[in-house]
């Protein structure tokens, strides 16, 4: 293999990997602690990588993010759409874990689990943090009305999915109102605490809502959901960090599994477009409770095209009525690019190569995992942007600005190459794809300085062509 611009973000003209070395594969080792993340906004396809990995570790463990983030893992043409359980559950015997960093919802979380069990999943392998912070029915009603604060005072909205992930975030680093998972094992003091909150909160958010008095809670009825959360809860309930250490003490395999995505990241990403969490591989070793020398490969994972949900700027968006818009409809349907957690249509784009070298410099990305190559098909002609440029201003292509207000001045600079010319979706092996599909991922590789480990061409765990 020849050198990569590996941690950097590479000039635009570097030489990558020829086809001929693309094809002999990136030989990256996945070590004892793997991260798997995502480079975009999200919905790369990571719980695909996940599940496909899980076999080859001894457990899986889910770091950040809450009911938000939706992986969705299709085996033998049954899908599964998975919000707060770690996809490895999916693989018999495995311990899922959910660690520290997660905001878990318990109500979502049961009836979670409540779905995998009528389908015939075994869940008995979950784990959850006792560290990991509860959403309580508060942070739901703050996520909403601020949004709606903010588009009354005309100010774009954050976009956020409504389920209270930002709110009970924000009671973490507040500590006095914030309710962890251990504490709904304690009855005594989880009344005390939602007592102690819930006036403040419902003073609060009246406040909010500019009707003095509309928000109230009741503290009883709310204790005896929250205790029955921890009695259902409970068995599964430990210190994820101690367990997931003395896993890899004894020699263990571990995949850390993340949620969101870089460009999402609340310190990294496209700020104050972004989540509450953070993504990037880094974030594993804080969200999992293990020392950083647990983390070994970081699997970088990336669609063949740009989407993204919510408010915040996108600068090689597809829309419009015209034959763009036509585009984004295509990718859209094929896609199947809606939200797993809100439904919500995703807004699509060209693959902004700038942005995933920026997301591989700052995790240090060891391969990447090209996911939806097979919904790029149909088209003729594709478009990739390579750098950015002042709007209106000439020199050289500047890298990707992880900032909302400044990237919305750039202009992308895209180079523009042929299509596939053929199907990819029955390819096991890189010499069964078309030519055109080939020199594609070439050019990802040669942009993003990091080699391909894996690329998907379609949804099945079957449907992946490994590198690795």
């Amino acid at each position: 293999m020849s050198t990569h611009l590996h941690g950097t973000q590479g000039a635009a003209g570097a030489r990558g990997p020829t086809g001929a070395e693309l094809q002999a594969g990136a030989g990256a080792a996945l070590g004892r602690g793997a991260v798997v993340m995502g480079l975009q906004w999200g919905d790369e396809g990571k719980g695909k990588i996940v599940d496909l990995l899980a076999d080859r570790f001894d457990a899986v463990v889910r770091y950040n993010g809450g009911a938000n983030a939706g992986h969705t893992v299709t085996v033998g043409g049954e899908r599964f759409a998975l919000h707060l359980i770690p996809s490895g559950i999916l693989r018999p015997g495995k311990p899922a874990v959910i660690g520290s960093g997660v905001v878990i919802d318990p109500e979502w979380l049961l009836k979670e689990l409540e779905g995998l069990r009528v389908r015939g999943v075994d869940v008995s392998g979950l784990r959850i943090s006792a560290a990991a912070h509860v959403v309580l029915p508060w942070h739901k009603d703050e996520d909403r009305l601020r949004e709606g604060w903010l588009r009354a005072s005309g100010v774009e909205a954050i976009g956020t999915t409504g389920r209270g992930i930002g709110p009970a975030y924000a009671d973490k680093a507040l500590r006095g109102t914030a309710v962890r998972v251990g504490d709904l094992l304690r009855p005594e003091l989880l009344a005390q605490k939602l007592e102690r909150t819930s006036a403040l909160k419902g003073a609060i958010l009246s406040a909010l809502s500019g009707q003095a008095g509309a928000v109230r809670y009741d503290t009883a009825e709310l204790h005896e959901r929250a205790a029955g959360w921890g009695r259902a809860l409970g068995p599964s309930v430990c210190d994820a960090g101690e367990l997931v250490r003395g896993l890899l003490d004894r020699g263990g395999r571990v995949l850390f599994e993340g949620a969101n995505a870089t460009l999402l990241d609340v310190d990294h990403g496209t700020y104050p477009f972004v989540t509450s969490s953070t993504t990037i591989a880094a974030g594993a070793a804080v969200g999992a409770g293990v020392p950083m020398s647990a983390l070994g490969s970081v699997v970088g994972v990336m669609k063949a095209y740009s989407t993204r949900v919510g408010g915040g700027v996108m600068r090689t968006e597809l829309e419009g009525d015209d034959a763009e818009g036509a585009i984004a409809h295509g990718i859209r349907q094929r896609g199947r690019e809606y939200g797993t957690t809100t439904g919500r249509p995703r807004r699509v784009g060209w693959l902004d190569l700038a942005a995933v070298r920026y997301s591989a410099g700052l995790s240090g990305v060891t391969s990447l995992a090209v996911m939806l190559l097979d919904v790029l098909e149909p088209l003729d002609t594709l478009r990739v942007c390579v750098g950015y440029r002042g709007a209106g201003a000439g020199g050289p292509a500047a890298g990707f600005v992880p900032d909302a207000w400044d990237l919305g001045g750039l202009e992308p600079e895209y180079r523009q190459i042929g299509g596939f010319g053929g199907a990819v979706g029955g390819a096991r092996r890189l010499a069964d794809l078309p030519a055109g599909a080939r020199a594609y991922l070439d050019l990802i590789q040669e942009q993003v300085g990091v080699p391909i480990g894996a690329v998907s061409v379609g949804p099945e765990r079957t449907q992946t062509i490994e590198l690795w």
